[in-house]
């Protein structure tokens, strides 16, 4: 009666983390809400505020005389995003470029669990752009409005960890501007290609591709494909990523549809983003 009493005490006290390691739990697969430019599946955990700096030096014309671009003219953005619920984020944020504000939204549809009873992660991200430049740079004075300031970006965000240290994300993408220059579609459409491999505990490989589908009107103004390669290193409250890339804007909508500088023309610049979380 005594082994038995203590056989059943040994086994109440071993069950719950039993149950603990069988539960089957969300995967976070990134470190942090953005992925060098573009957003990632995740989201800030419930009423977690993520304060964002984005800097990005000058194309690097001469090594020597702009110093790696340090010295060229470079572009910054503020942004501060916030968990309404572990899985809705509300974003709002400030550029250097086009004097750009920014008011975004993402969702968490689905979220990859530990089991594989979800295989996936899948969120939605879209932004509105405004333009602050003088109204005369979106045209004659007659056909002026208001609304031309203003811009939109869509994507929705596939990504799947593969094991423990490798995670691959897709995101088809819609752009709308309201106003663009004679030469330019209003509408855009393209795709956008992330990958992250953990190298070794905090630290990460963080990878790019952004490609523009449609064509423009005026063939000179065809964007060209867009690639990142950088490092991340992340903790409980901060997440630093360095990265080298060939385009110089911030939101994705600039960037998809503006970027001028060819990937075989070894056209580059060095950006950070630094992610704080209270």
């Amino acid at each position: 009666m005594k082994k038995t009493a203590i056989s059943l005490l040994l086994a109440l006290i071993a069950l719950p983390a039993f149950c603990q390691e069988s539960e089957d739990y969300p995967v976070r697969i990134f470190e942090t809400s953005i992925l060098i430019d573009n957003q990632t599946v995740a989201t800030p955990f419930k009423g977690m505020l993520e304060f964002e700096i984005h800097h990005r030096f000058g194309t690097v014309n001469n090594a020597l005389d702009d110093l790696f671009g340090l010295w060229a003219p470079a572009n910054i953005r503020l942004g501060l995003n916030y968990g309404i619920t572990d899985r809705l984020m509300v974003a709002v944020g400030t550029a250097k470029n086009y004097k750009a504000q920014d008011l975004a939204v993402k969702f968490a549809i689905l979220q990859q669990t530990s089991s594989g009873s979800v295989p996936v992660s899948l969120s939605y991200y879209g932004n509105m752009g405004i333009n602050l430049l003088n109204e005369n740079t979106f045209g004659p004075a007659h056909d002026w409005r208001e609304i031309h300031r203003l811009s939109y970006f869509n994507q929705i965000l596939v990504a799947r960890q593969f094991g423990s240290k490798f995670t691959l994300q897709l995101a088809p993408t819609f752009i709308w501007f309201n106003a663009v220059e004679i030469g330019y579609k209003n509408a855009h459409y393209g795709i956008s290609a992330g990958a992250r491999y953990n190298v070794t505990g905090s630290h990460s490989i963080i990878a790019e591709y952004d490609q523009l589908f449609n064509k423009q009107e005026n063939e000179e103004f065809n964007s060209k494909p867009q690639l990142a390669l950088g490092w991340e290193i992340g903790t409980p409250t901060h997440a630093f990523q360095i990265f080298f890339a060939n385009y110089k804007d911030i939101l994705g909508q600039y960037n998809f549809v503006y970027n001028q500088n060819s990937i075989g023309d070894g056209k580059f610049l060095i950006g950070l983003n630094v992610t704080v979380r209270f």
